[in-house]
């Protein structure tokens, strides 16, 4: 058996791997189960929210204190769970307005891998960049990252949109984005999911061209597929947070500027934040006719809603790539999405499965959906491009494939590095 041949054991770390929305817990499962599929053996090691595997992998599970966990966030856990001096690390950083899980998944994920050391060929982490990880190779272990986008974009557009009364505590919150910067200069390579997320990782983070290869991400076509009749009217997003990146804020906007007479309703998977700048938004345009909010939606019940609606909208003000935006490719749905980040690279910048509109303008937007809305013909032009635009450039066993020359390629340069030294 040659080595390309050769199935690798791989362990695939992430700090927290939320099931159905937001890309990393969907990255972990998908890629995971691909790599199986291709012969290779998987097992994971994620913080809570743990995601939802295929029998086939493996799941350590890392418990943390849990305090960002949507049923009862910010909350003090009890004094039974502080069992070690990270838990107090945990618990005092989110007291001073931080964001602790990347650090401390990094504290407790590093002895575990110590442990097991012999049972894997390479360590994959997925978006952790925890300065304990750097640890890793003198494990004997070498070690890949994934930087879906540098999150240093997320902290600048979020500090812009805060309140000044808030601005200080938005920063306090992004300190961790800092450790990320340095400890990603110190992995040999990182996989970006985009050539313009590759690119954002070079300007925002100083990483070398390099130290970075592009591996797009998939999309399960046998699930998102086109599913018959769709609803008149319904328009579609996906915003795996409730924060300024998504664009939300934009598409209301553009709700609110639909003529009345225009049939269309929007339907955002998202939990708003209660009392937050969404809800307010809403009720301040009055809009709430139009649009419907749901969340906690599996898999099936995502990939249903798309092949339901006439149109799926990302208004994001930057992505590093935008799995709804394939998944909604993959249903047939026609995309209208902004020409921010890596979007014009999922969709296409052609105009044959999806229609950009300038980042933010919330006027350009609301001409499209209306103009798309109105025109059965071209929606259907477009979902038959966007369906084969999936089925021939994004497969997970395509990304599984990448991803495992990736791995070969640093276990080569770490055992001859090894030996050199």
């Amino acid at each position: 058996m040659s080595n390309v041949d050769q199935p690798l054991r791989i362990a695939l770390t992430s700090y927290r791997s939320k099931p159905h929305c937001g890309g990393q817990g969907v990255y972990v499962r998908q890629l995971s189960r691909a790599l199986v599929r291709l012969g290779h053996s998987v097992e994971v090691f994620s913080g809570p929210p743990y995601p939802e595997l295929d029998d086939t992998v493996g799941l350590t599970e890392v418990p943390s204190l849990d305090l960002y966990n949507d049923a009862d966030p910010f909350s003090f856990p009890g004094v039974r769970a502080f069992k070690t001096r990270i838990d107090v690390l945990e618990y005092a950083i989110m007291c001073t307005a931080g964001f602790a899980e990347p650090r401390t998944f990094g504290h407790r994920v590093l002895p575990l891998l110590a442990a097991r050391r012999g049972e894997f060929d390479v360590v994959h982490d997925n978006q952790t960049y925890a300065p304990k990880l750097i640890g890793i190779p003198a494990l004997g272990l070498p070690l890949v990252g994934t930087m879906h986008h540098p999150i240093s974009v997320d902290r600048r557009l979020d500090i812009a949109a805060a309140p000044w009364r808030k601005k200080l505590t938005m920063r306090r919150w992004y300190g961790f984005v800092r450790a990320q910067q340095r400890t990603a200069r110190l992995y040999p390579i990182s996989i970006a999911p985009s050539q313009s997320s590759a690119d954002d990782a070079v300007r925002e983070f100083t990483l070398r061209p390099d130290q970075l290869t592009v591996v797009p991400i998939g999309v399960d076509t046998e699930v998102f597929r086109p599913l018959g009749e769709r609803v008149p009217g319904r328009i579609v997003a996906m915003c795996s947070a409730d924060v300024p990146l998504k664009g939300l804020s934009v598409l209301l906007r553009a709700m609110h500027a639909l003529p009345p007479e225009v049939a269309a309703e929007l339907i955002v998977v998202t939990k708003p934040t209660p009392g937050g700048p969404t809800e307010k938004l809403v009720a301040e345009l009055g809009i709430g006719w139009r649009v419907q909010f749901v969340s906690g939606l599996t898999e099936e019940a995502v990939a249903t809603l798309l092949a339901s609606a006439e149109v799926m909208c990302v208004p994001s003000l930057y992505e590093g790539f935008s799995l709804p935006a394939a998944e909604a490719l993959s249903a047939g749905t026609p995309v209208v999405a902004s020409d921010a980040g890596a979007l014009p690279e999922v969709v296409g910048r052609d105009g044959a499965a999806g229609i950009l509109f300038p980042a933010g303008d919330h006027e350009t937007l609301s001409r499209t959906l209306a103009e798309l809305l109105a025109d059965p013909a071209r929606r259907a032009a477009l979902g038959t491009s966007a369906r084969a635009r999936a089925l021939e450039r994004l497969s997970w066993d395509a990304t599984a494939r990448a991803t495992a020359e990736v791995y070969r390629n640093e276990i080569a340069r770490f055992a001859a590095a090894r030996q050199g030294a």
